[in-house]
């Protein structure tokens, strides 16, 4: 019994000890455990679907204050994370993109702003040529705008400096197109 009482007596002294130095952390001192922007990006994507948008902007994109609208930074050049997005979603079942960029990008000239032609030449690389459609830049952000209300938009920034890069993927359902819906439609239309 005297061992049981000097064992306890021991192991109190010892967890004693140990809190003595530990001292609690403040709410504001707890560390953040933040995912990578292209985990989230996995995470969200998942619960993405037709009509939600999925946009890779350069640096001077603003902090749009729709509540739809979602904002991650990337860690990544602006290239690869197009590139990623890209993956990421073309290695989803159930949503493709239709793509669409500023339409301005066509007229910018190098002497205005230097890197533009090798941006277009690798942007050809990625996106290709087709299903690729390009859009004067406030008719995009009024399209994100009026989707918001309703849609997730959920855009990934870079540190490009390059005006008018941005890259804009309006998600569609991959397992069901416009001509089977026109069928479906015609079929209701009969009964």
């Amino acid at each position: 019994m005297k061992k049981h009482i000097i064992f306890f007596l021991v192991i109190c002294l010892m967890v004693g000890c140990a809190d003595k130095n530990h001292k609690p952390q403040k709410p504001e001192e707890l560390t953040v455990v933040k995912l990578d922007w292209e985990d989230e990006l996995q995470d969200k994507v998942k619960l993405l679907g037709h009509r939600n948008w999925i946009v890779v902007v350069d640096e001077a994109y603003p902090l749009q204050s729709s509540p739809g609208i979602t904002m991650l930074r990337s860690t990544a050049g602006h290239v690869e994370t197009l590139i990623s997005v890209k993956n990421i979603m073309d290695g989803q079942r159930h949503i493709k993109p239709i793509v669409y960029l500023d339409k301005e990008i066509d007229y910018i000239d190098e002497d205005l702003a230097p890197g533009i032609t090798d941006y277009r030449k690798t942007l050809n690389r990625v996106l290709g040529q087709k299903n690729v459609e390009k859009v004067i830049h406030e008719d995009i952000i009024t399209m994100l705008d009026k989707a918001s209300e309703q849609f997730n938009i959920l855009v990934i920034k870079t540190d490009f400096t390059i005006p008018y890069t941005s890259v804009f993927f309006q998600l569609d359902c991959k397992y069901w197109n416009t001509e089977a819906e026109k069928q479906m439609r015609d079929k209701m239309e009969g009964n």
